[in-house]
């Protein structure tokens, strides 16, 4: 099986806007056409509550033909137009597909963050994790998010193998971004979320890109937008994760990025698994 994540940061401008970073983001959309994958999941969708439009649909639906949609997307008391997710898959793997809440503080469990794919013999599942924010404001509720995140993907596992991806908005090791020293403090690197990251992998989840690449430097899925020269610098952040149960990771062929080209923020992350 081939699997894509993509944290795309706005699927409507994505699809219909003609800005130039619209423009180099269907370029990327082209790119995912092109590798064929069986499952694409999607972060950051922003889309309504509603979901897709029809116009959506149809521009989904040519690029994507093979393949069935689901989305879930932000709803009150959860602010509107905020995260959301979505799976792409092919027509004829027909999964059971639930929109699991996993009893997180605030509005967290209502701004469409996860969904789960359940196969005969494993689960495919996605998350957009809340960011901390800025001034770390939300971080003692993202504490609480990693904790029961963990114990749901561990629940999971309880019944079959998990593959679980999405933008986990955590660097986990120093080797993951190009400058800890000064990002101690920042969003992404806290020493509280890098914890809740260990926990969850210590529930019985391996990090696939590492489990293949060691100890590689260098290795990005994200460069901040605000920073003209962060993608040239290659001063990025590996936030985007493939993860699988441990028991299923050397059936792992395949963990990396996919060129972005010149686009900056999210690449797709793309997996490839002998199941």
């Amino acid at each position: 099986m081939k699997l894509i994540s993509w944290n795309i940061d706005s699927l409507n401008a994505a699809l219909t806007s003609d800005s130039p970073r619209a423009l180099l983001s269907r370029a990327v959309v082209d790119t995912l056409v092109a590798e064929n994958a069986d499952i694409i999941a999607i972060q950051e969708t922003k889309l309504s509550d509603k979901g897709p439009t029809k116009k959506h649909m149809e521009i989904l639906e040519s690029y994507f033909p093979d393949h069935a949609i689901v989305w879930r997307s932000s709803c009150e008391p959860a602010r509107k137009g905020y995260a959301g997710t979505m799976f792409l898959y092919r027509k004829e793997l027909s999964p059971i597909v639930t929109y699991p809440e996993i009893g997180s503080p605030t509005t967290m469990d209502s701004e469409g963050r996860i969904i789960t794919l359940e196969f005969d013999g494993y689960f495919v599942t996605q998350v957009y994790t809340p960011n901390a924010g800025d001034g770390l404001r939300r971080l003692a509720d993202r504490q609480i998010w990693d904790e029961k995140y963990a114990d749901y993907l561990a629940s999971l596992d309880a019944q079959k193998p998990v593959l679980a991806t999405g933008d986990y908005n955590v660097a986990h090791k120093e080797i993951d971004l190009a400058n800890p020293a000064s990002n101690r403090q920042s969003p992404g690197f806290t020493d509280e979320e890098r914890a809740g990251f260990t926990n969850l992998l210590g529930k019985g989840f391996t990090d696939t890109f590492r489990h293949l690449h060691g100890g590689v430097e260098g290795a990005y899925t994200w460069w901040a937008q605000r920073s003209r020269t962060s993608k040239i610098n290659n001063t990025g952040w590996r936030i985007d994760y493939w993860l699988t149960s441990d028991r299923v990771a050397d059936k792992v062929t395949r963990s990396a990025m996919i060129d972005s080209g010149a686009r900056q923020d999210h690449v797709p992350i793309v997996l490839e698994i002998k199941l």
